[in-house]
């Protein structure tokens, strides 16, 4: 079992900034990749960024150059930076991770949740114009 508690959401005006975190306890030692999705309200729940063990990281195209996402193994924690914030950021954010064992490979990663067996609870990220 893998729990995954996210923070660091809020509201913030279009440019700024914010940095969420997702600390991750339980068997996280074989967690190969982790993720973060975001959902709007009357939306999909959509991929946003994904880093592996290795620290390969892919992006979705519309934060692709403003976010960055990144791992820090000794605190079982991992980070996404976001910069240049627009309106159309706001959204709840979640990070995920995959069970023991399982797993998609690279190129499914950002677009399926089924790649994915632990969710957190998500933190709300407001951008106001």
């Amino acid at each position: 079992q893998v729990q995954l508690v996210e923070s660091g959401g809020g509201s913030v005006q279009a440019g700024g900034s914010l940095r969420l975190s997702c600390a991750a306890s339980g068997d996280t030692v074989s967690t190969n990749y982790m993720g973060w999705f975001r959902q709007a309200p009357g939306k999909e729940r959509e991929g946003v960024a994904t880093v592996d063990a290795n620290g390969s990281t892919t992006y979705a195209s519309s934060v692709k150059g403003r976010f960055t996402i990144s791992q820090d193994n000794a605190k079982n924690t991992l980070y996404l930076q976001m910069d240049s914030l627009k309106p159309e950021d706001t959204a709840m954010y979640y990070c995920a991770a995959p069970q023991r064992g399982t797993g998609c490979s690279v190129s499914l990663r950002l677009w399926y949740n089924y790649c994915y067996n632990y969710w957190g609870q998500g933190t709300q990220v407001t951008v106001s114009s």
